[in-house]
């Protein structure tokens, strides 16, 4: 990566790559980013099956892409890029030398809204796939566990921050967003991923 171009910072994990960039855009794209996302973006809120129990999701999703995306038993049909996704994958490509076909939107509302431990294990990834992940907005706390030791990591994913997971990390890390009592406004999570 580019880390002296944007700061970036590796973390020497086991089992898997992990880097965080604390600034990717100018301050005022950024929030300019934020706006449109968060006002023009088609969110849904869907429901999943956990244990045979259907819940709906603590957070709303969108899928911008080429490509169809399955996960929890629910399958999203993409909406094709807007010139602002389209713009911001483009950069996140220059950054992570990868490439990306579809855009996983999460907006987490408020302190209630989270993402349970998974890993973004689905075999439409591939073997080892790159999750390269933007967030814009209110602070929210970032967890990986190791599977086999326990292992924990935490980071404060902040505004305009990237946070890229690649090698053998989605085969022995779980990651999750917890739910705080902090009071804290929206948080808009752009996953960029590539699907085979």
């Amino acid at each position: 990566m580019q880390g002296s171009l944007f700061n970036t910072e590796t973390f020497q994990i086991e089992d898997g790559f992990l880097s965080f960039t604390p600034s990717i855009f100018a301050i005022e794209e950024a929030k300019l980013f934020f706006e449109e996302l968060l006002n023009k973006t088609e969110w849904r809120s869907d429901t999943i099956t956990l244990f045979g129990k259907a819940y709906k999701q603590p957070r709303l999703t969108a899928l911008y892409g080429f490509k169809v995306y399955s996960y929890s038993n629910i399958t999203m049909q993409p909406l094709p890029f807007t010139p602002t996704l389209l713009k911001i994958k483009k950069h996140i490509e220059s950054i992570t030398g990868e490439e990306f076909n579809v855009c996983l939107l999460n907006l987490y509302r408020d302190g209630n809204d989270s993402n349970g431990w998974h890993a973004d294990n689905e075999k439409s990834l591939g073997k080892n796939p790159t999750i390269a992940s933007v967030s814009f907005g209110d602070t929210r706390m970032f967890h990986l566990k190791h599977n086999n030791n326990g292992e924990k990591i935490k980071l404060a994913l902040t505004h305009n921050s990237l946070l890229v997971m690649k090698g053998e990390t989605q085969h022995f890390w779980k990651h999750q967003i917890p739910k705080t009592k902090k009071s804290v406004g929206p948080r808009i999570n752009l996953t960029f991923r590539y699907i085979k």
